[in-house]
């Protein structure tokens, strides 16, 4: 059994539905301007954002957990970007395919803020 590592992502409703339409298994794409997807390795992070920036933003937030292969992650550095516990890995934007083949098992929403559509889950 391959040892993995817990992520967190904070998302908003328009990403998530990807993910949903993924069945739970990959990030989609990202956008032409954005060069990067940032998992977090603090769950209390995760949660800051989507309910102080997502909700905002889109009217919903969401946190979702997954799990991805350690020895693959490794390839990624992690960067403090702000406090000591305000830790990300940067996934650069044409790596993502790959990244989504060493998640293990599924995404899952473990918190939601804001209005959040009945059908996520």
């Amino acid at each position: 059994m391959r040892e993995t590592t817990t992520l967190w992502r904070p998302t908003g409703p328009q990403e998530l539905a990807l993910v949903e339409a993924s069945g739970w298994t990959a990030w989609p794409p990202r956008l032409p301007d954005q060069s990067i997807i940032y998992p977090v390795l603090i769950e209390r992070y995760a949660i800051m954002i989507a309910r102080d920036w997502n909700v905002p933003a889109s009217g919903a937030g969401f946190v979702t957990r997954f799990e991805v292969d350690r020895a693959f992650l490794a390839r990624y550095p992690v960067r403090q970007a702000g406090g000591r516990d305000i830790l990300e890995l940067w996934v650069p934007a044409e790596e993502l395919p790959e990244f989504n083949r060493h998640i293990v098992g599924r995404i899952e929403v473990v918190h939601t803020f804001g209005t959040a559509p009945t059908a996520i889950g």
